[in-house]
C-alpha cells in the first residue's frame, strides 16, 4: 500500500508540470502521412526510441508525454538520469537505431514494414535491442501484428506471459496483469494480456519482445496527470513501463 501511494504521489507532483507542454501528436489516420520529428543527435545518455512507420500516424500516438512523463517518474524512483530530449524517433531501417537499447512501437495492428524495415529491426533484436508492443486490439490488429513479426523473427515463438515472469519483477512486483484496457472498453470487460518472444525461443533465456495486447500503457501515461483514467491502472501502467525499462537495460 505504501509503494502505492509513493508512486500515486509522484505523479502528482512531476507529471503534473507536463500538461503545459503538450502540444499535436496526432497526425491523421489510415493513409495520412505522419512525417517523424528531427532525430536527437546521440549523446550517451539513455533515451527511449519510438519506431516509425509510413502510412498511419499511429506509431505518434501518446508522443511526446508518454516519454516525457515516463522518464520524469523514471529519474524519481532510479538512479537512472535520461536524456533531457525526452526520446527520439527513429525509422527501423535507421543505422542510428543500433545506439539505443529500448525501442517502442505503437499501434502495430496498423504496421506494415518494408523490406529494410523488417531487416533492420530484425538486425536491432538480435544486437540485443529490446522492443516495447503496446496499443493495439481487436484480432484484425492482432494478425496484421504477427504478420509483420513473423516477417521480422521468422522463427521467433509468441507466448503468453504470465506474473511470474522476472520482467514483472525487475524492478516493481507487479502481483496481478488484470489491467483494463483505458477508457470505454476497458469499461466494459477488456483486459490486457501480454505476451513475448524469447531468445532462441528459451522461455530460460532473455526476453526480446514484450507485447502489451488489449493495452494501451502509453495512453494511461499520457493521461496520467489529467484525471481521464483511473488512478490504480495508471499507477499500474507506470509499473509495467519502469519494469520494462530496467529490464531491457539490463538483460
Amino acid at each position: 500500500m505504501r509503494q502505492r501511494w509513493f508512486v500515486l504521489a509522484l505523479l502528482v507532483v512531476v507529471a503534473v508540470p507536463m500538461t503545459a507542454q503538450r502540444g499535436g501528436r496526432r497526425f491523421g489516420g489510415f493513409g495520412r502521412f505522419a512525417p517523424a520529428p528531427a532525430a536527437t543527435p546521440y549523446d550517451g545518455q539513455f533515451a527511449i526510441v519510438r519506431l516509425w512507420y509510413p502510412r498511419y500516424s499511429g506509431w505518434s500516438y501518446d508522443y511526446p508525454e508518454m516519454e516525457q512523463n515516463l522518464n520524469l517518474i523514471l529519474s524519481e524512483v532510479t538512479a537512472i538520469t535520461p536524456s533531457p530530449s525526452g526520446g527520439n524517433v527513429l525509422r527501423m531501417d535507421d543505422p542510428e537505431l543500433m545506439k539505443f537499447p529500448i525501442a517502442y512501437l505503437s499501434e502495430p495492428g496498423y504496421w506494415f514494414p518494408s523490406d529494410a524495415e523488417v531487416e533492420g529491426l530484425r538486425t536491432y533484436i538480435e544486437k540485443g535491442g529490446f522492443l516495447i508492443v503496446d496499443d493495439f486490439h481487436f484480432g484484425e490488429e492482432w494478425a496484421v501484428f504477427e504478420s509483420a513479426m513473423t516477417r521480422v523473427l521468422p522463427q521467433g515463438r509468441i507466448i503468453r506471459l504470465d506474473a511470474s515472469h522476472p520482467i514483472f519483477n525487475t524492478f516493481f512486483s507487479i502481483e496481478s496483469l488484470d489491467v483494463p484496457y483505458p477508457g470505454r472498453l476497458g469499461q466494459q470487460g477488456l483486459m490486457g494480456e501480454f505476451y513475448g518472444i524469447h531468445e532462441q525461443n528459451d522461455p530460460t533465456r532473455r526476453l526480446s519482445v514484450v507485447i502489451n495486447y488489449n493495452m494501451d500503457i502509453g495512453d494511461y501515461m499520457e493521461h496520467s496527470a489529467t484525471g481521464r483514467y483511473a488512478v490504480d491502472p495508471s499507477n499500474e501502467a507506470y509499473k509495467f513501463g519502469i519494469n520494462y525499462l530496467i529490464y531491457g537495460m539490463t538483460r
